[in-house]
């Protein structure tokens, strides 16, 4: 399989998770190992290029710039990381450029800030080219602190940062300019080669990663002296312009189904809105499979927010002809206990009765896995407070997770601290499943954010959640609406799977077809 027919198979794969930058990275790599092009019989020795880049060392030397050799091994014993054509030669980075670095003027001196000379920073490094930097210095800083000024054609990379956990930001400096510390700039010896390097250091980006950079106390940063004494494959200088001619002609590609799956969201964007109106019009499940369209589904997260939100309206159907009265309460109508857990800190022990904090209760679940315990004397003195029954909610009162609710059922023997309320309904006024469905939805959040003070940390008190108001219809229809919630919220788990298990395939597919590239002669 070519490139070519990669990209014409792009649409199998476009379902997969950054499926264009995987394909612009193929292609880096396709350029870097010499499958991009093929040897001419009029191309010039690379033998040619590698004495020009010798003159270029030896005439920096006369001018008395930086450029000392630095190996740390012996040539036959420098890893070739990768495979590259015979008519090649591999080549230290000490011996294609000579490297060097910058540093931060004094931010307290203000002449030296505001100039007109390029400084540029790690966060500049986001394009292939640099033209103009984020902040710029003056004259008298560069004069000041030695910072040396790079003509064009230089290219510069991240040295230093923690971006180096994942990818290699290599830029081409179209404009003069110096840099700070936590870049380092590369001068070939010979001009016109630098876009072929940027390409050839993109393209080697794994194998830089994992063996060229190290990880520091707080960020990585590259082996420096190790980085420069590394071999690289070099094509004649023909060779190289016709990698970059191809390389640009297929990014320019990348660039076009970029573009395409854009606009191709916008579109799904608008279509998934409209099917979700007609979801609210009609909440069926009919209607509730369209939004699961492949080429525009809905967050599930979102869609789960809309069924919660047209249950606590009404707009469920009751499945009955006859009108169903709904009335307006509050909280403490249809609650015989609204409460929070202990407030002292209670002793914990090495075991005995569980301790329920903020931690434990999740979005629709108890999660008792990870607890602290209390003596079972400290928990009865606890419980005089309040214990957990089945069918009592456990909401979230203290902390950035306010909000989060489950229903417990059959929970067994627990003490509750502070930062966890316990809801207990009224049976015979409201199911506890639909006091559930309703905190849990946009207007149920939206009253208990609306009532949270915001102190050190956001808290609910008891007495603006008892106030909360709640539109109740019946017991009966309470109960078909949490059926219809229940068969709604299963056919969006099951949806949500198949859609889970379409991306999981596309992506396998596509790095099939990656790895058989690669690994092709």
């Amino acid at each position: 399989m070519t490139l070519e027919t990669f990209f014409k198979k792009f649409e199998l794969f476009a379902d997969a998770p950054d499926a264009v930058e995987k394909m612009r990275g193929l292609i880096l790599q396709f350029a870097a190992t010499g499958r991009l092009s093929e040897k001419m019989n009029g191309d010039a020795p690379v033998g040619e290029l590698v004495h020009a880049l010798a003159r270029g060392k030896a005439q920096v030397a006369m001018n008395g710039r930086r450029s000392v050799e630095k190996p740390f091994k012996n040539e036959s014993e420098i890893e070739r990381p990768i495979n590259a054509p015979d008519h090649w030669a591999w080549v230290p980075l000490n011996d294609i450029g000579v490297m060097s670095g910058g540093m931060t003027p004094s931010k307290a001196k203000a002449t030296f800030w505001d100039g007109d000379v390029n400084w540029f920073s790690s966060k500049d490094i986001k394009t292939d080219e640099l033209i103009e930097s984020e902040l710029k210095i003056t004259r008298e800083a560069a004069e000041s602190t030695g910072l040396q000024i790079y003509p064009t054609g230089c290219l510069v990379m991240v040295a230093r940062s923690g971006i180096l956990k994942r990818t290699f930001p290599v830029s081409i400096l179209r404009a003069a300019g110096t840099v700070n510390q936590d870049l380092k700039v590369l001068r070939p010896f010979v001009g016109g080669i630098e876009r072929y390097i940027q390409i050839m250091l993109r393209g080697m980006t794994d194998f830089i990663l994992t063996s060229l950079v190290k990880t520091g106390m707080t960020v990585q940063s590259l082996k420096y002296d190790e980085f420069e004494a590394q071999m690289f494959p070099l094509p004649p200088l023909a060779e190289q312009k016709r990698i970059v001619a191809k390389v640009d002609e297929l990014m320019v590609l990348c660039d076009r189904l970029e573009a395409q799956l854009q606009e191709r969201e916008g579109q799904n964007a608008a279509l998934a809105r409209a099917s979700l109106a007609r979801f609210a019009d009609a909440p069926t499940l009919a209607n509730l499979e369209v939004l699961f369209h492949k080429s525009y589904s809905i967050p599930p997260a979102d869609l789960r927010k809309s069924i919660l939100t047209l249950a606590i309206q009404g707009d469920l159907s009751s499945g009955s002809s006859d009108p169903v009265a709904w009335s307006e309460v509050r909280m403490k109508e249809v609650c015989d206990l609204i409460t929070d857990g202990e407030h002292a800190t209670p002793q914990r022990v090495a075991s005995g009765i569980p301790l329920a904090t903020a931690k434990n209760v999740r979005d629709g679940f108890l999660d008792m896995s990870q607890t602290d315990y209390v003596a079972l004397e400290t928990a009865e003195k606890c419980w005089k407070r309040c214990k957990p029954k089945d069918q009592d909610i456990l909401m979230v009162c203290v902390g950035a997770t306010t909000g989060r609710v489950c229903l417990v059922t059959n929970p067994p023997d627990m003490v509750l601290v502070r930062s966890v309320s316990l809801l207990r309904p009224n049976i015979q006024r409201i199911e506890p499943t639909f006091l559930d469905l309703f905190l849990r939805s946009p207007s149920g959040q939206s009253q208990i954010w609306g009532g949270v003070r915001q102190n050190a940390q956001p808290c609910l008190y008891l007495g603006k959640m008892s106030e909360f108001t709640i539109q109740l219809p019946p017991i009966a229809e309470q109960r078909r609406i949490v059926e219809k919630v229940d068969e709604l919220m299963a056919l969006v788990d099951a949806l949500e799977t198949q859609l889970a298990t379409a991306r999981t395939i596309a992506e396998k597919l596509m790095e099939a077809v990656v790895a058989e590239l690669t690994t092709l002669d």
